[in-house]
Order: structure tokens, then sequence, then C-alpha cells
């Protein structure tokens, strides 16, 4: 008699245990189950991991996008006068470059850039006698609305003199980073 109690209660325990198992991983609900990644975008836990370029909570904003437009700029070198001029961003082939234009009012080529987030890198580039290289952040402004505002700071060196024009990028030599304010 005591051989079927075992069985018993070793049965009722078995499905005790497997009836709690079931229970307990149907009560574990898939985060990810209802969440929408775009543009390549990959859910976990809840949250959607955005591609190179891509942001927002469903990765559905292009980062650069922000950056594009017409910019009025205000600036100082370490061996320029102070200078207010237009300029412009526009995109690139690859979803995280961009192409600056009318740069620190000389180049008549555009410069090269990459936009990660809130900030542009300007890699090291010669053109028109120059090498050129800088970073800058975008961000919001009380006046003038959403990522209206830019500082950039970089440095433009003559290659025939070997001169540098430093703006902010190499601090304390008396410049500041370039302002720039979005008109469109």
């Amino acid at each position: 008699m005591k051989t079927p109690l075992k069985t018993i209660f070793f049965s009722a325990l078995a499905t005790l245990t497997i009836f709690l198992a079931v229970a307990y991983t149907s009560c574990n609900r898939d985060k990810c189950k209802t969440i929408v990644c775009a543009n390549g975008g990959v859910c976990n836990e809840g949250q959607c991991i955005c591609q190179s370029g891509y942001e927002g909570s469903n990765c559905e904003t292009i980062s650069r996008q922000v950056f594009i437009g017409n910019w009025q700029v205000f600036e100082k070198g370490s061996n320029t006068n102070a200078a207010q001029y237009g300029a412009s961003i526009a995109p690139a082939n690859n979803i995280t470059d961009v192409v600056i234009n009318s740069f620190y009012n000389y180049f008549t080529l555009p410069i090269n850039a990459t936009i990660v987030g809130d900030t542009i890198y300007i890699p090291n580039q010669q053109l028109q006698g120059k090498v050129v290289f800088g970073k800058g952040y975008i961000y919001s402004n009380a006046t003038y609305g959403q990522f209206s505002n830019m500082f950039i700071s970089y440095e433009v060196i003559d290659t025939a003199t070997n001169v540098p024009d430093d703006f902010g990028f190499y601090p304390p030599d008396g410049s500041a980073p370039s302002q720039w304010t979005k008109t469109n």
C-alpha cells in the first residue's frame, strides 16, 4: 500500500510542478510583441535598437535631418576677423553623411561630414589649398526652436604656409567655436 501512495504523491507533485511552470512562463509577457522597429531596427527588451543613421523610439527618424538646411554662421578665427555668412548642409549618399557648402566662407567645393546623433564630425580632408577638420553639436534654443543652433569647433590649415586658423578646436588660443543658427 505504500507504493501506490508514493506514486500518487509524486504524480501529484509532478503535475503541480508542470502546471506552475506553464503558468509562470505564460505570465512573462514578450516586451517586443507589440513593438515595430523601422529602418532595420531590432527590438530588445521592449526598446528599439536603431541602425546607424536612425533614431527615435521606433527608429523612424533619420538622424541627419535636423542638420539639413540653410544656416547663418557667426565666427572669429585665431587668424581671421569676425565674419558672418550663409552656409548650407545637404544630404550625401550614405544615410549618416552630409556635405557642407560655403564652409569657412571660402570653400567652393563641399566639405564632407558625418552625423552621429546630435554630433557632426568633419574628418580631416584637404581641398583648395587647405586642410580642414572638426566637430560640432546641434542643440535647441528657446528663441529659435528645436535643433536650431549648432556649435562647430574646427581648424583650417593653409597648406602653402602651414598657418592654422582655429575656431575653438585647440583652446585656449583666443578662438571660439563657430556659431550656427538655422534659417530654414
